[in-house]
């Protein structure tokens, strides 16, 4: 089922509608990542300056230059952490357009929906962020101590949270918030694999950055095939 819906939201692609959606949602995560990191590395280099001074210790040359290079880790690895927070905050924006876009092409006898109101997603989304970085935050120590199980901490973990959202914006703009907590509740293991399965391509270079529309075209599949939408 999972692996159904995944496939008829690639084969859309090709959909102009689709389509423009999954650009401008590419472009946007692109100047989200590239803000971040340049964020981070200007708070590197406002933190460094020309020397640096331990209390009790005094001035360490060397912690100067540690501090510049990892200017390179920010650029390397940053954006593999934000890609969770990001996808989370593109998905909130494009849901609305990606699901009817679907529903236009699969589901064409579906009755129309108002949609979820701007003010609701965005309360959604910032309440769900905040939850996504306060989470991997956390996850540092689980980390730290079963370092060789990291990744697989960090899909599930992520899976876990991401296939929670996407699920429950797909759900509440047909059934409302308490519809959508009452089938992710019964549906959870499934949600909580395909979760996992949008999160693992989310650490991959250039491929996470088709994820987030492409997940949300996903989760609205699935959402109409838990409930026996005919498409």
């Amino acid at each position: 089922m999972i692996l159904s819906a995944f496939f008829a939201a690639l084969g859309q692609i090709g959909d102009p509608k689709f389509r423009a959606v999954l650009l401008r949602g590419v472009g946007l995560t692109i100047i989200l990542l590239i803000l971040a990191c340049a964020g981070a590395i200007w708070l590197i280099n406002r933190l460094s300056g020309d020397e640096i001074a331990l209390p009790w210790i005094g001035t360490v040359p060397w912690l100067n230059d540690v501090l510049n290079y990892s200017g390179i880790f920010v650029v390397l690895i940053l954006p593999v952490f934000l890609m969770v927070p990001v996808a989370s905050a593109i998905t909130s924006m494009f849901l609305e357009e990606v699901a009817q876009a679907v529903e236009d092409k699969h589901y064409p006898t579906l009755p129309a929906v108002p949609g979820i109101p701007f003010s609701e997603g965005l309360r959604d989304a910032i309440g769900f962020m905040g939850v996504l970085i306060v989470a991997n935050l956390l996850a540092l120590i689980l980390y730290a101590i079963f370092t060789p199980l990291a990744p697989f901490i960090f899909w599930a973990m992520n899976g876990f949270l991401l296939g929670r959202e996407y699920f429950t914006l797909a759900a509440m703009r047909r059934v409302g918030r308490e519809g959508a907590r009452k089938l992710r509740t019964k549906h959870s293991a499934t949600i909580w694999l395909a979760g996992t399965l949008m999160a693992i391509p989310l650490s991959v270079p250039l491929v996470n950055l088709l994820i987030p529309i492409l997940g949300a075209a996903t989760f609205t599949h699935l959402y109409h095939k838990l409930t026996g939408s005919t498409a």
